[in-house]
């Protein structure tokens, strides 16, 4: 069985700025690069082969997108968050066509899917409450060109690898 994510890397032209911020706050930090989740990690044998075959045929008419992100907020009184503000729509989209067919069994519908960064994960509540306070008046923006999904590979170390692209 192989562990697996799809993603969008943006490339910032300020990338250092979140780097620095998950440098302080997210433990993944130096085994994920900065990415917004599309398809959660889940566990199959499905052959890359036909993963392949399955994205091309639901995003087929899909073309690139321009994102913005802006703002640090918090979730589950754990995670900080950098807020996509524009582009929403599109990568929605892209998450709700991709759990389709033959990834629909791996959709946790569970929690509302809300398009972000993660930029931290805090262990205890204080801490939470504290980076959050902290981070207010952080309003630094990201711009980008969404072109190309990445469908990742996850070791038991929780690393990450590209399996590979899919060009929008």
């Amino acid at each position: 069985m192989l562990k697996r994510s799809i993603c969008i890397f943006p490339s910032f032209e300020n990338i250092k700025e979140i780097e620095s911020i998950r440098a302080k706050y997210d433990p993944l930090y130096k085994l994920i690069p900065p990415h917004i989740t599309l398809v959660f990690p889940f566990e199959s044998d499905i052959s890359k082969e036909k993963l392949l075959q399955h994205i091309r045929n639901v995003l087929i008419n899909e073309t690139p997108f321009k994102i913005t992100l802006q703002g640090i907020t918090g979730a589950d009184e754990r995670y900080l968050f950098l807020g996509v503000k524009s582009g929403n729509d599109e990568i929605i989209k892209l998450h709700d066509k991709l759990y389709t067919g033959l990834l629909k069994k791996h959709h946790y519908r569970n929690i509302s899917y809300i398009p972000h960064i993660t930029v931290g994960q805090l262990e205890t509540k204080n801490e939470f409450n504290k980076v959050v306070e902290d981070t207010i008046n952080y309003n630094s923006v990201f711009n980008a060109e969404v072109s190309q999904i990445i469908v990742e590979l996850i070791d038991n170390g929780d690393r990450s690898s590209v399996e590979f692209y899919y060009n929008l």
